[in-house]
């Protein structure tokens, strides 16, 4: 038996389910980077893209990628307002941001994590990327979480958007403006 194989999709690396394989992009956890293991999924025809996500092999082991429920657990990105937008859109509420800016726009934002998620649960997503920052993942590039933030939960059926609010969550369309004009019909 080979060191390093996929089977029903799951990337195996010598016993362990390093990543998996959909429509044709690998997502690895990156504890499993290496020479051995690049070399492999790249001699991989039906491999186009390969994405290190922190977190695979635990949501691998726990099951919940396996057979037909790999669609449960969802993916996740954290964007943060850019820093050289009005100061003023930052840590407020989101009917706040509504009365004073309008609805939240995607291009005042920027993603400072995308990675593999435990849960799909939101306040647990806040929690583990709220709090002090002291335990934020490998590859996250913001402040921890915090009102004005938009968490957003993807798979390959699509993305949904959540602006963090003063309590709990608001879910948005986060469109840029030029997409939801695109999308008017002319006559």
């Amino acid at each position: 038996m080979n060191p390093i194989r996929i089977d029903n999709g799951i990337i195996v690396f010598y016993g362990n389910k390093a990543g998996r394989v959909e429509d044709g992009c690998a997502l690895v956890d990156p504890m499993f980077r290496g020479q051995e293991l690049d070399g492999f999924l790249e001699r991989q025809r039906h491999i186009q893209e390969v994405k290190w996500m922190d977190g695979m092999f635990d949501r691998l082991m726990a099951g919940r990628q396996e057979g037909g429920t790999a669609q449960e657990l969802r993916n996740v990105r954290v964007w943060q307002l850019k820093p050289d937008v009005d100061v003023y859109m930052k840590f407020i509420g989101y009917e706040e941001t509504c009365r004073k800016f309008g609805l939240p726009d995607k291009e005042n934002y920027q993603t400072v994590y995308d990675g593999a998620a435990e849960t799909n649960d939101l306040e647990a997503l806040y929690m583990k990327f709220g709090n002090d920052g002291s335990a934020l993942p490998t590859g996250y590039e913001g402040h921890p979480l915090s009102m004005s933030d938009v968490l957003e939960l993807y798979d390959s059926a699509g993305s949904s958007f959540y602006y963090v609010d003063r309590i709990g969550f608001q879910e948005i369309g986060f469109a840029a403006p030029q997409q939801a004009q695109g999308q008017t019909m002319q006559l």
